[in-house]
């Protein structure tokens, strides 16, 4: 795929799921935003880069971490999150808090600026992920830490038919290898090619709970990935997807209820 069509699948498309994401995700993204947190071990004073900070889940736990003292610099892709992490900061009162517009692949940052770079659960919708590492780690200190958390492989997320399903109805191509950096020792091997060392990876088995099929699809459909193709489908074609979809997930179904494997792989390195 061309990277600058993937670009904007990505940007258009979060801007239509921003609405809905904080709905539908923070619950089930809270284990590995935490863990991320926890291994980033962040302190007063320091500076923080969250890349492709959504709306904020991970940047106001590092803004609390690191206190007035710090700051926290968050970057998306996406105008609309960006937008929303700003009113947020401004709602808080939090100055050390700053949204900016930014490709990860090309970071607007000065070289050494950081000391933390954190990436929670953005770097598989990157073209160029080694790109993206590589840019968090010129932007860090010597000595400084990257934390990365990415979806784990395939076959250990039971939700993963939603990319098929819609893009048997339109060319998508909103992530096409989502799940490589979750596979084996992928991300370890993208963070040692771009010159990190001291890397560590943990495996975090997580499911995903769903009160009803209404926000199993909110969140596959509305509130994700394939939010701009969904937003794109007539009625009959969202009605189809939606009853695949809860095909896909039926053997996780308990009464309304689903709860539906997971898993996420956070890696921690230093510069």
């Amino acid at each position: 795929m061309d990277a600058r069509l993937q670009r904007r699948v990505q940007r258009y498309g979060w801007d239509k799921a921003a609405a809905y994401y904080e709905q539908y995700w923070s619950r089930q993204l809270d284990p590995a935003q935490r863990r991320l947190l926890m291994l980033a071990e962040l302190k007063p004073g320091e500076r923080v880069l969250d890349v492709a900070c959504g709306t904020g889940l991970v940047t106001f736990p590092a803004a609390e971490a690191v206190g007035p003292s710090g700051s926290v610099v968050a970057t998306d892709l996406s105008d609309v999150m960006v937008a929303r992490v700003g009113e947020e900061a401004g709602r808080r009162k939090l100055s050390h808090v700053t949204a900016q517009r930014m490709d990860a692949e090309a970071l607007d940052c000065a070289d050494a600026s950081f000391d933390a770079a954190l990436c929670a659960l953005g770097l598989m919708y990157v073209p160029n992920p080694l790109q993206a590492v590589a840019e968090m780690r010129r932007v860090l200190r010597p000595g400084g830490r990257a934390v990365v958390a990415v979806w784990g492989s395939r076959d250990r997320c039971g939700w993963a038919e939603i990319f098929p399903i819609v893009d048997r109805r339109v060319a998508s191509e909103v992530c096409p290898m989502f799940f490589q950096l979750g596979t084996g020792d992928n991300l370890r091997h993208v963070l040692e090619h771009a010159g990190f060392t001291g890397i560590d990876v943990v495996r975090l088995p997580s499911p995903l709970h769903y009160e009803s099929a209404e926000a199993a699809c909110g969140a596959a459909f509305a509130g994700g990935p394939v939010a701009l193709a969904y937003s794109r489908f007539d009625d009959a074609t969202r009605e189809a997807a939606e009853a695949e979809y809860l095909a896909s997930i039926e053997p996780w179904r308990d009464g309304d209820r689903y709860e539906v494997p997971g898993e996420f792989v956070i890696a921690r390195a230093r510069r």
